[in-house]
């Protein structure tokens, strides 16, 4: 039982690693997309700044997966 406990805690702790190390690749890509002034309207511009924000704020507050969802909008819009 304790083994199992412990395999478990540790695969949670390498699978938030995980989501650690993606959160600042996504927000490196929507860098650079927006770097190379895609064609959007004022309005996704706008949508994809605020998701870029909010993504990189919910990373530093450790909620990893609502962060890479949160890029994901961002990066769909921007056609990635």
């Amino acid at each position: 039982m304790k083994i199992k406990t412990v395999l478990a805690a540790t695969l949670f702790a390498l699978s938030t690693a995980a989501w650690a190390f993606h959160c600042p690749a996504d927000m490196k890509k929507i860098d650079e997309a927006m770097s190379k002034n895609p064609q959007l309207t004022a309005e996704q511009m706008a949508q994809v700044k605020t998701w870029r924000a909010e993504g990189e704020t919910l990373h530093k507050a450790g909620k990893h997966q609502e962060s890479v969802d949160t890029l994901a909008k961002a990066m769909k819009v921007l056609g990635m």
